[in-house]
């Protein structure tokens, strides 16, 4: 969590305005105006079918709104495709692991490095090529804390520990916002307080908004928390300020641990 950069980023940099989505006669995203600071930690939060998932495809070019626009640093993004968005700056971790389990983290990382030259998705791929990579991939692994498990494929990582490759994975393309979908979903304790701390770590620098139904990651992490409700912006604030508002509390906390 950034306690002073709240105050100290003041310009926005990412901003929705009455982003909306449709599929035939369900409104998923209704209306959002959804502004996120420089230099923050954004949370989305509410219950399965609040909009969230929906809405981090908006942003990320997943999918095309049905209204409204998005604006990423001052430029109008609103339907661009997803590889076109992540060359400006937007990287996104996805809520399901999809990692390639015969290969190394090392391999992964030098992939991720090698396809904006041309060299990642040859099938023919050089490993001789592909090492000019190799110091830049050690340092996002040793980012993330793999750096000792850069030789190992990853079908044998712990889920905890495939979710820390994916992160490096979004950080290669050094992204100014990071967009983080349930990033501590399905783990332990163990491995949730390590993911709290490796956000908060490679948080340094960037923007970060993330979706997670834990609420102690996000009072935790966030300086800032959206709640959804029925794809619509319900009470907006600081963790303090939306898990004491009587709103949030009859609609979704009233049986949880806040």
């Amino acid at each position: 969590m950034h306690p002073d950069d709240t105050s100290a980023a003041g310009d926005v940099i990412l901003h929705a305005k009455g982003l909306t989505k449709t599929f035939r006669d369900f409104t998923a995203v209704d209306a959002v105006d959804l502004s996120v600071k420089r230099g923050t930690i954004h949370a989305l939060v509410g219950p399965n079918g609040a909009g969230k998932t929906t809405l981090f495809n908006l942003l990320s070019g997943f999918l095309k709104p049905s209204g409204g626009t998005i604006t990423f640093d001052g430029r109008d993004i609103t339907g661009m495709q997803p590889e076109n968005i992540a060359h400006l700056g937007i990287a996104r971790s996805f809520q399901i692991t999809s990692l390639f389990e015969k290969l190394t983290a090392l391999q992964h990382l030098e992939l991720a490095l090698g396809s904006p030259t041309g060299v990642g998705f040859q099938f023919w791929r050089s490993e001789k090529r592909l090492a000019r990579f190799r110091d830049r991939a050690m340092d996002l692994l040793d980012q993330v804390g793999m750096a000792s498990l850069a030789d190992r494929e990853v079908g044998h990582f712990a889920y905890g520990q495939k979710r820390a490759v994916e992160l490096a994975l979004a950080l290669a393309l050094d992204p100014q916002l990071l967009l983080l979908d349930e990033p501590t979903a399905g783990m332990g304790i163990e491995d949730v307080e390590r993911t709290i701390e490796l956000v908060d770590r490679i948080s340094a620098g960037r923007t970060v908004v993330f979706v997670d139904h834990n609420m102690h990651v996000v009072g935790t992490l966030a300086d800032r928390v959206t709640v959804l409700q029925q794809g619509a912006i319900l009470v907006e604030g600081s963790y303090d300020e939306v898990r004491n508002d009587e709103k949030v509390i009859t609609a979704y906390l009233g049986q949880a641990n806040v």
